[in-house]
């Protein structure tokens, strides 16, 4: 088997932030939650952003979260990042723990998640070219779910979602989980678009690696487009 395993979100899809353009996921996931349920406060991105520097699993790839075994408790581990948000932008303890609990299903939105241009016809035209495909992503527990959504899950052999696995990328440890779940393989490449967590993470496990959309002056392969990762395949 001749198997790439890539990265999700930023790599093979993304959730939009029409709200506020380039205010990324998670800063736009707060913003509209506010802007729904409590209009009157006046947050902007920039001010929300600080907040969710710190807190989430991957801020600590380091360290290991087997306690985070359900998604209710993943999510609940975060209520604190965000409640720290909401009052730090002004709103008293009720209202952020309010809206803190209201992230989860803002951030899930279906609507808000797209598939990229080049992804599906990247996938096909590889897999045509005999090899397999499997997702490897430090994510949300509803990673599979909105996989699905998006028309993807055909594509793919397994999923790793490190809310399911315990640990985050670049840790080795979220690399040889996948490694020993799929099995024998004949040649293995890591495909993201994040330096650290992907590049630097796979080759700590002697996995080649392709860096994708995002340039990095370090990164040995790059591609600005999925189109060009089966140039760098050999």
């Amino acid at each position: 088997m001749n198997l790439l395993i890539w990265d999700f979100d930023g790599t093979l899809g993304y959730r939009d932030s029409v709200m506020e353009p380039g205010a990324g996921a998670w800063t736009a996931a707060l913003l509209e939650t506010v802007q729904r349920e409590a209009p009157e406060c006046p947050a902007t991105a920039e001010e929300l952003r600080p907040y969710i520097r710190s807190g989430f699993p991957w801020h600590t790839p380091e360290l290991a979260h087997p306690h985070l075994d359900t998604a209710d408790t993943w999510w609940a581990a975060l209520l604190p990042v965000f409640e720290r948000a909401y009052e730090g932008v002004g709103l008293n303890h009720e209202q952020a723990l309010r809206l803190a609990r209201r992230v989860r299903s803002t951030y899930l939105d279906p609507s808000r998640w797209h598939v990229f241009d080049d992804t599906v016809s990247a996938l096909s035209a590889l897999a045509e070219a005999g090899w397999t495909h499997a997702v490897l992503s430090n994510h949300v527990p509803e990673l599979d779910d909105l996989i699905e959504a998006l028309g993807l899950t055909s594509h793919f052999s397994r999923v790793f979602n490190s809310a399911d696995i315990g640990v985050e990328k670049p840790n080795p440890e979220a690399f040889r989980i996948a490694l020993d779940a799929v099995g024998p393989h004949k040649a293995c490449w890591m495909i993201g678009d994040s330096y650290r967590a992907d590049v630097r993470g796979a080759e700590a496990v002697g996995l080649p690696s392709i860096l994708v959309r995002r340039l990095h002056p370090d990164a040995a392969r790059f591609a600005p487009t999925l189109a060009e990762v089966g140039g760098l395949l050999s």
